[in-house]
């Protein structure tokens, strides 16, 4: 399927839950990882807020693009964040979303906070 490309510019992205591993089969327990890298897989929740409407979003990011303390509240950039539409069948029922994931998701804390004046 086709994936399209999000522009992050005039959002503002934080932290809503603290990265975990993506499960792939929640019977076996297996953890996802990277087609390309072999990397384990990892689940950053965010507060996506634009133009005056905020979404929770579950971005799947490779376990090396995670970088800094990423803690509830931390504001971060996010790299390379694409949009994937999804469909399957589940059960006889036609289900379907769109799956997010991103290169990268920085911590901007230590940026925010710039320097001090003595």
């Amino acid at each position: 399927m086709r994936q399209f490309p999000v522009d992050t510019s005039a959002a503002t992205v934080m932290v809503a839950k603290t990265p975990q591993p993506k499960v792939k089969d929640r019977r076996t327990g297996e953890i996802a990882l990277d087609t390309e890298t072999g990397a384990k897989m990892m689940t950053v929740d965010v507060m996506f807020a634009a133009n005056d409407e905020v979404e929770i979003l579950s971005i799947a990011v490779p376990e090396p693009g995670i970088s800094g303390e990423l803690a509830m509240g931390t504001p971060v950039a996010l790299t390379g964040l694409i949009a994937r539409p999804w469909e399957n069948d589940f059960n006889g029922q036609k289900r379907h979303g769109i799956a997010f994931r991103a290169v990268a998701v920085t911590s901007l804390a230590n940026a925010a906070a710039g320097p001090k004046a003595a």
